[in-house]
């Protein structure tokens, strides 16, 4: 299992605002491994895993785009039904909860990748308050 990283990048929602963005990091010559992205009303959002965080994190600062970074995982499954199933249901049984996954593979190819991020769980407190004796 290898680490990476997801971007996420708030956009207006109008025609070429992704496409700004995927010119520079061509550019730049990062490649995409994977992106999704949502529109709701005047803004969008877009979720990017790189091959090169870094150089996209560094091309996306030069073009003045605030972005924010996530941890995530990225694992290699054979392309055949029931993979990603099964991936999920072993991180399910460890008691992850993910955040987001990505996930692609190529018709015909043997392999298939997923990326995703994991949900931390909230802290809660670690002293428990008491009532103070009479």
């Amino acid at each position: 299992m290898a680490k990476t990283k997801v971007l996420t990048i708030t956009i207006q929602n109008q025609p070429g605002a992704f496409a700004t963005i995927a010119k520079a990091l061509g550019i730049a010559k990062v490649n995409i491994l994977a992106v999704s992205g949502t529109a709701q009303g005047a803004a969008g959002t877009v979720h990017l895993v790189t091959e090169d965080a870094k150089r996209a994190k560094k091309t996306l600062d030069e073009a003045k785009l605030a972005y924010q970074e996530t941890a995530a995982e990225q694992q290699e499954l054979a392309n055949k039904p029931g993979a990603l199933a099964q991936h999920l249901e072993k991180l399910a049984a460890k008691g992850v909860n993910l955040g987001s996954i990505h996930a692609t593979a190529v018709k015909g190819g043997k392999k298939a990748v997923v990326v995703y991020t994991v949900e931390v769980p909230a802290k809660t407190g670690e002293a428990q308050a008491t009532a103070p004796s009479a």
